[in-house]
């Protein structure tokens, strides 16, 4: 691959940005990943959202890699971006498909055009797993653990963003395979809501996590502070997702948005 160009587009949900390409995951070196998401040296980027179209009678299909070259099992942003760009690629201002993922398949609804689009995505169940206690500096930090296809730990206490910066990455980084971590606080001022910072596995702090948001609704709603089958207002750096999480299936709904940023074309490194 290298020495070749490859036609790209750059996308965005909530400010989690990523490069999109029509090629194969595979055959995508760590090296070259970290390359093209070089936000000096390369097109800059959270992650790549590799995607495969599909042929007649078959789904198409989105795996992610990660900015360090990591495959995370699923990515709640870039689906949403993924089916706005298939949506927009045939022509269509709506749609609704089916995009087969590491941890599933799972049904989009786009609406929209123009390179902006609003996406409502059946992300499966959001499960609550049981606990994870880090010992950082002395100190036991005790997080629920969650699953939506791929792992969250999740606290609601109190933490200076300092803290965010030295916890994260040493709870990222415990489990086997390593976990996003997401720091939240429950408001009530005005519409309630929950203001979440992210440390992701792989990249570090991101504006926004998809996923992430599924998890700590449903954490929100088990713990009880929000409502099931209502929409939960989870607040993000990069902007707001609306979640419900259904009883007893843990069943999440995202809803947000997705936005094409330019397009490009990459010489391989």
């Amino acid at each position: 691959m290298n020495g070749t160009r490859v036609p790209f587009e750059k996308w965005e949900g909530l400010g989690n940005d990523f490069v999109l390409v029509e090629e194969d995951a595979d055959a995508w070196s760590d090296t070259q990943v970290k390359a093209v998401c070089d936000r000096r040296r390369g097109v800059g980027a959270d992650g790549i959202l590799f995607i495969d179209r599909g042929a007649p009678f078959r789904l198409p299909r989105m795996i992610v890699r990660n900015a360090d070259g990591s495959r995370p099992e699923m990515c709640g942003n870039g689906i949403r971006c993924v089916a706005a760009y298939l949506v927009s690629h045939v022509k269509k201002a709506a749609g609704v498909m089916q995009i087969q993922t590491d941890a599933g398949t799972k049904r989009c609804d786009v609406s929209g055009g123009g390179g902006r689009f609003e996406v409502s995505v059946e992300m499966g169940p959001a499960r609550i797993d049981g606990q994870l206690a880090v010992s950082v500096d002395g100190r036991v930090h005790v997080f629920t653990f969650a699953d939506v296809g791929n792992p969250h730990a999740i606290t609601f206490e109190p933490y200076e963003e300092a803290e965010i910066d030295r916890i994260g990455p040493r709870v990222a980084t415990h489990p086997e395979g390593g976990t996003n971590v997401e720091f939240c606080r429950v408001v009530r001022d005005g519409e309630p809501r929950v203001d979440v910072v992210v440390w992701e596995r792989g990249v570090g702090r991101t504006l926004a996590c998809g996923t992430g948001a599924c998890a700590v609704a449903s954490a929100a709603c088990a713990a009880g502070h929000f409502p099931y089958s209502a929409p939960v207002r989870v607040r993000l750096p990069g902007g707001d997702l609306s979640i419900v999480i259904e009883p007893g299936t843990w069943g999440a709904t995202m809803r947000g948005p997705a936005r094409r940023a330019f397009t490009g074309e990459l010489e391989m490194p």
